[in-house]
């Protein structure tokens, strides 16, 4: 015990399948149930945690600037297209449009970095 006396109690209720592998983790690691349950609980707690509401917030917001920069890339794409046809196609469009897939894959990306933190985190 680092500092502080434990006077606290939290209880908690377990089915029988979940106390069994409680039961087997502390034969497995040579842990008291209740050491056991208090280092799961209080060494995992950033990664086992997680704000659904704050993880909802930032996937619609890359959801909602995936969408924006989808529809100005078609609108860019289609006016390329209209000018290419006339033989007007100015090398600032192309530019634009480049640009805009730049975004376009960068947001997307950021999209399945935070999908990919989420899935570890429940996995653990």
């Amino acid at each position: 015990m680092t500092e502080g006396k434990r006077v606290k109690k939290i209880t908690a209720r377990f089915t029988e399948d979940e106390f069994k592998i409680v039961g087997e983790l502390e034969t497995m690691l040579g842990i008291n149930k209740t050491d056991l349950v208090r280092m799961r609980l209080l060494e995992n707690a950033p990664a086992v945690i997680i704000n659904a509401k704050e993880l909802i917030t930032a996937i619609d917001s890359i959801g909602t600037e995936l969408g924006r920069c989808g529809n100005n890339i078609n609108q860019l794409a289609k006016y390329a297209n209209i000018l290419q046809k006339k033989g007007r196609c100015d090398s600032s469009v192309i530019d634009q449009l480049n640009g805009l897939l730049t975004g376009y894959l960068e947001k997307q990306e950021q999209l399945e970095v935070s999908l990919r933190h989420v899935i570890r985190a429940i996995g653990r």
